[in-house]
């Protein structure tokens, strides 16, 4: 059996999923979720967003991404120009392993499609205005029990109670809401247990 994280695997898994980079009615944005391990992959890339004021995303754990311009041929090219603009990275052509499809959002009118890279390892990164940091956290840490939890918490003046993963030792603040159902579904895909 293959492992669930070995960059052939994720390949080949990404390509039986059917998907639409179009959908209809929602705001379309990308995201890029970037792998890093020489082989198999062994961490994950996560950013924190900057606090604005009428951000839905503010201050959130995040993937690198944003909205699709006008420009971009398509959600990849999205993912790889919010990459290149929020951290400075530009992601190799050769990095690319396929795409998740897309998930729409729980509160808002927005889809977004996640797009699947892996890095041998990760160059220095420069971080703009939208994002304050940059870190990585080793995949069987997201996986292990005791960090996932459902919590109820206060956000934007109303109470919620979602699944979270805490990322105590690499991040002040835990993972939840659509980034958190972005690598849920990466885990199940790759045929690894559900994070709940």
């Amino acid at each position: 059996m293959p492992e669930p994280f070995d960059p052939d695997h994720i390949r080949k898994t990404l390509d039986r999923i059917s998907h639409s980079d179009n959908p209809e009615g929602k705001r379309r944005t990308a995201v890029a979720m970037i792998l890093i391990g020489n082989g198999e992959a062994e961490e994950l890339l996560f950013i924190r967003r900057a606090e604005f004021q009428g951000d839905p995303w503010s201050g959130d754990v995040a993937f690198p991404g944003g909205g699709v311009e006008e420009q971009d041929a398509d959600s990849r090219a999205t993912a790889e120009r919010e990459t290149l603009e929020e951290i400075g990275l530009m992601l190799p052509q050769e990095a690319y392993l396929g795409t998740l499809g897309s998930i729409t959002g729980a509160y808002l009118p927005v889809s977004i499609a996640c797009h699947i890279y892996q890095l041998e390892s990760l160059p220095p990164v420069t971080l703009n205005g939208e994002v304050v940091k940059a870190f990585r956290v080793p995949l069987k840490v997201l996986l292990e029990p005791e960090r996932n939890q459902q919590r109820t918490f206060e956000y934007r003046n109303s109470h919620h109670s979602h699944p979270t993963i805490e990322l105590n030792g690499y991040c002040d603040y835990f993972l939840w809401g659509i980034s958190y159902r972005i690598l849920q579904r990466f885990f199940v895909t790759m045929g690894v247990e559900s994070l709940r």
